[in-house]
């Protein structure tokens, strides 16, 4: 199944993986407010989708994502507020598809080309996996024009060690993707002719896995990370007992045991 609008394709395969590909390649695949509007819709209704099992984030043209639409942020000074209003819509607007990513009960796979930019760098981020080509770079910019990327933060306080947060925030220095690997803002950076395939590679592994394991799994771990320590493991203990119950964790262990291949109901 494949339908498409201007800036957003969607393409859903046979086994279920969902391909989500920025497409307004003349504006850098800026987060525009159309932007984060097709962005949001997509991942509320592929969460309810029961056909989409993981979903993959690309981009097409020689950046992955610019961030914000810095014209459309300047014409929205006009107003007799000097834009407050307006700007505080879109960052709320923002953070509501970076929480989306985070609470979508679908993995999400960042497949990364090109440049990933402030917001478009917190779009890497906020992905519960990412796997980029080997020239593809990130930065989190703002500080160049005066402007402190503190909403990418967020995501990227969350997925790297706070003196590699830092450094990025700080200098807004562009960073390649092997040392994004190895501050782990991305899973792997692998050849650029290897990248589709490595991801759906890895797709593909994590399609074939109980969508109710996986959508319990990512739940907790997003819970539990915020929680004290002691908090955190009787909650995961609640989480573990309710998943014992369930119908694929019984047939998956009895599918363990008897050395054959689970029949998952994703129940």
């Amino acid at each position: 199944m494949t339908s498409e609008t201007d800036i957003l394709l969607r393409d859903l395969s046979a086994d279920g993986i969902l391909r989500l590909t920025l497409n307004d390649v003349a504006r850098r695949n800026a987060l525009s407010e159309a932007m984060l509007s097709e962005l949001g819709t997509a991942f509320a209704e592929a969460g309810k989708d029961s056909a989409v099992r993981v979903i993959v984030l690309a981009a097409n043209g020689p950046a992955f994502c610019a961030g914000h639409d810095l014209k459309e942020m300047t014409a929205g000074r006009a107003g007799p507020d000097r834009g407050r209003a307006y700007f505080a819509k879109v960052m709320a607007q923002c953070s509501g598809v970076m929480q989306g990513i985070v609470t979508c009960p679908k993995p999400v796979i960042a497949e990364v080309t090109g440049v990933a930019t402030a917001a478009g760098c917190q779009l890497v981020a906020s992905c519960d996996l990412a796997i980029a080509a080997d020239t593809a770079r990130f930065s989190t910019p703002g500080v160049h024009i005066g402007l402190f990327c503190s909403t990418p933060m967020v995501a990227l306080s969350r997925k790297v060690a706070n003196k590699h947060a830092m450094e990025m925030l700080l200098t807004g220095d562009m960073i390649p993707a092997p040392r994004a690997a190895e501050m782990d803002l991305v899973n792997y950076a692998v050849p650029a002719t290897e990248l589709t395939a490595t991801v759906m590679d890895m797709a593909r592994k994590i399609a074939s896995k109980s969508s109710m394991t996986l959508a319990t799994g990512k739940r907790a771990f997003y819970a539990q990370r915020e929680m004290l320590l002691a908090d955190a493991y009787d909650y995961a203990s609640q989480v573990m007992v309710e998943n014992m119950l369930a119908h694929d964790a019984e047939e998956g262990i009895g599918a363990f045991i008897e050395k054959r291949a689970p029949q998952w109901q994703d129940q």
